[in-house]
């Protein structure tokens, strides 16, 4: 079949089809619905949890599929026996996280169901490492064991932390985050090296398995490197990267979890793992693994001409703190003299060192980052929480500090009777807080002049950043409880981060060498 003026969606559909039947895989077809049940109750195994609804003729509610996996698991059998090969290409009906509307994403993937073994996920891991060459000479998989995270997270919830915290540091890298948590020491030095632990495969793990022996059971981390060893093909093997940053849910994954990556799309377009948990959960004693391929983030990559292999792109918030974070950059071997000239441009390139840098508004960093259009910027944590882009969060910068906190007029007192009427432009910060606390809340967004609205009777209290306090007296307000420190962050695009690893490690490690000696 010509396939030239077939889209690259289209044309992947078409190789991957025939890859995974070429490996025994066979089509599954299924209905674009199901009841709703299905999905309420495995929500968190969900990318979102929210679902398209409709009642049919039987009075029934039912839902267009936002996932493939569970029609899978509901509606085969059990066969101890031997395994079940399974691929399916199928649409799926998920919020767009740009516009926050509901949109039609064609998926393709496969499933190995049964009495699995070592030869099966082998074969399942090249399989997914095939299927991102097929869209990309310039891909990795990224490779994990989530066993041994359990392993030291289970022990970790022995002193209170909750394993979600854990977790969400270990995903975004956040080295800084973990050590707030307050984990014990030998917690604590297990997770700082499997954050750290990031690269090929070969050469990590045998490292990787010597610094954690004798501080846990490294037994997981044995049979995946045994496993890797034994793919005959090389090309694949060197595709293959450690990192612990690949995170499932431990409540319906376990075992190896991965993600792949192609240059120049701005996050992952394959994912997978094991998953015996979930099979269980839905009361089948068949182990399974499997991974989706998301054709949708084809759309995203990258078609600019920001010289993907050489130049590290960094987005800078424009203000003090902007100017604060470049002599930080500058200061670790990335200079770019043309920034300080006085002009109107926004984008500012040294082809020597191999870095432009570009003056974004501070909360948009994480747009620009997150999207690919920058590899690196720095933003604040304020932004983090409130709009969770999907970034790595590599280093506390220690500028920039403030404190988010709820305000209110000076004597105030909380009537409980009634919802709290919040104003603030950190919604979901405020939303949180205020669910943690099992406090009914009225949310005002306000964009600005949020003082001012506790005064005019608009709201009883706000939820804002706190720098000096001077602006809340000038309006006798006085803060009333603080939510969280701010402070800005180094943050990292989750692709840029395999293909341009080398440039953001060294100007990570020159950074917190400098913060270390100022110390």
């Amino acid at each position: 079949m010509n396939t030239t003026y077939l889209k690259p969606e289209e044309r992947a559909v078409f190789a991957l089809r025939s890859l995974y039947r070429g490996y025994g895989y066979l089509p599954f077809k299924m209905s674009k619905f199901e009841e709703y049940d299905l999905y309420a109750s495995n929500k968190d195994f969900l990318i979102s949890d929210s679902v398209i609804t409709f009642t049919d003729t039987n009075g029934k509610l039912m839902a267009l599929k936002p996932d493939v996996t569970l029609s899978i698991i509901k509606n085969i059998k059990d066969r101890n026996d031997g395994v079940q090969k399974l691929f399916y290409n199928e649409n799926v009906y998920r919020i767009s996280k740009g516009n926050q509307s509901y949109k039609e994403i064609m998926q393709v993937g496969l499933e190995c169901i049964g009495n699995i073994g070592a030869e099966d996920i082998q074969q399942v891991l090249v399989l997914a490492a095939r299927s991102l060459q097929s869209i990309s000479e310039n891909c990795v998989l990224n490779i994990t064991d989530l066993d041994i995270l359990s392993q030291v997270i289970s022990h970790a919830e022995l002193s209170g932390v909750k394993a979600a915290d854990i977790l969400k540091c270990v995903e975004e890298k956040n080295a800084a985050g973990l050590k707030k948590l307050s984990l014990p020491e030998k917690t604590l030095t297990i997770l700082d090296h499997l954050i750290s632990a990031s690269g090929n495969a070969q050469q990590v793990l045998p490292d990787l398995i010597t610094a954690l022996d004798g501080l846990c059971d490294i037994t997981p981390l044995e049979k995946l490197a045994q496993l890797i060893r034994s793919i005959e093909d090389a090309r694949i093997r060197d595709m293959l990267q450690v990192d612990f940053s690949v995170v499932s849910d431990t409540n319906y994954y376990n075992g190896i979890v991965f993600k792949g990556f192609v240059e120049s799309v701005p996050s992952a377009v394959l994912s997978g793992g094991q998953y015996d948990k979930l099979m269980s959960k839905m009361k089948h004693s068949s182990r399974a693994i499997g991974f989706a391929v998301y054709l949708d983030m084809l759309d995203m990559a990258c078609t600019t001409s920001k010289d993907v292999g050489n130049v590290l792109n960094i987005a800078l918030p424009k203000g003090r703190l902007g100017e604060k974070v470049y002599a930080m950059f500058e200061r670790a071997g990335f200079p770019c003299p043309s920034i300080k000239e006085n002009s109107r441009k926004l984008i500012f390139e040294n082809e020597e060192v191999g870095v432009r840098y570009f003056w974004v508004k501070p909360s948009d960093v994480a747009i620009y980052v997150e999207r690919g259009a920058a590899d690196i910027g720095v933003a604040g944590k304020d932004i983090l929480l409130e709009y969770k882009p999907e970034v790595y969060e590599l280093l506390d910068l220690d500028i920039g500090k403030c404190r988010m906190a709820v305000a209110a007029p000076k004597g105030f007192c909380d009537n409980t009777d009634r919802a709290l009427r919040v104003a603030t432009k950190f919604s979901r910060i405020a939303q949180q807080h205020y669910l943690s606390k099992g406090r009914d809340i009225d949310i005002i967004h306000l964009n600005g002049s949020i003082e001012i609205a506790p005064i005019l009777g608009l709201s009883d209290v706000i939820v804002d950043i706190v720098e000096t306090g001077t602006t809340l007296k000038e309006n006798d307000l006085e803060v009333i409880e603080t939510i969280v420190p701010i402070s800005a962050r180094l943050i990292a695009n989750k692709t840029s981060y395999q293909f341009k690893n080398e440039k953001i490690v060294q100007l990570l490690q020159q950074i917190a060498t400098e913060m270390e000696e100022i110390e």
